[in-house]
C-alpha cells in the first residue's frame, strides 16, 4: 500500500510540474473530441487501477473516454509514458472500452 501511495504522490507532483501535458487536442477524426483540453491530472481516478491492477471506476472510464485523443501525447511525455505503457493501463483501457493509442 505504501508503494501505491508513493506512486500517487509522484504522479500528482509530476502532473503539477509538467504543465506541457496540458494542451489543446486537434480533431483526430475518430473520437469527435474537438477542442478537448488534454490534462493528465484528469486521469487521477484511474491511478489506483493502473498502479494496483484493480478494476477501474466509472469515473476513471469516463475520463479515459474524454481524454482518449490525448493519450498519444501523454505516452510521448517521459513523465507519463510508464503509466500509459504499463500492462495494467492496457487492462484498464480494455475494461473501459478505450482503444490503446497507436502513436
Amino acid at each position: 500500500m505504501k508503494i501505491v501511495t508513493l506512486v500517487l504522490v509522484v504522479f500528482v507532483i509530476l502532473s503539477i510540474s509538467f504543465p506541457a501535458a496540458i494542451v489543446k487536442a486537434a480533431d483526430t477524426g475518430d473520437t469527435g473530441n474537438v477542442g478537448v483540453t488534454c490534462d493528465a491530472r484528469q486521469l487521477q481516478p484511474c491511478l489506483a487501477a493502473i498502479t494496483g491492477g484493480g478494476q477501474p471506476s466509472g469515473a476513471c472510464c469516463a475520463k479515459l473516454t474524454e481524454q482518449q485523443s490525448c493519450l498519444c501525447g501523454f505516452a510521448k511525455n517521459p513523465a507519463f509514458a510508464q503509466y500509459i505503457s504499463s500492462p495494467n493501463a492496457r487492462k484498464v483501457l480494455v475494461t473501459c472500452g478505450v482503444a490503446y493509442p497507436t502513436c
